[in-house]
């Protein structure tokens, strides 16, 4: 699951036109862990999974959702 949700994450920041180094500052992380989120290396905490889905503009369930339907 937690390569998954990097993939997803992945997508959704490409989607939106964002780079690593974007995302980490709206979502307040370092991009070296967006990095390594996208890699399939972090397991983000719930409260890091929030963060990251209001920064991308959607939904905490819609990425969990997206990422168990892979």
């Amino acid at each position: 699951m937690t390569t998954r949700f990097g993939l997803i994450v992945r997508r959704h920041r490409m989607s939106t036109g964002l780079s690593q180094e974007g995302l980490a500052g709206a979502a307040g992380l370092d991009r070296t862990y967006i990095s390594s989120l996208e890699r399939g290396r972090r397991n983000p905490t719930l409260m890091t999974q929030q963060r990251l889905a209001d920064a991308l503009g959607c939904t905490l369930s819609s990425l969990i959702h997206e990422a168990e339907e892979l």
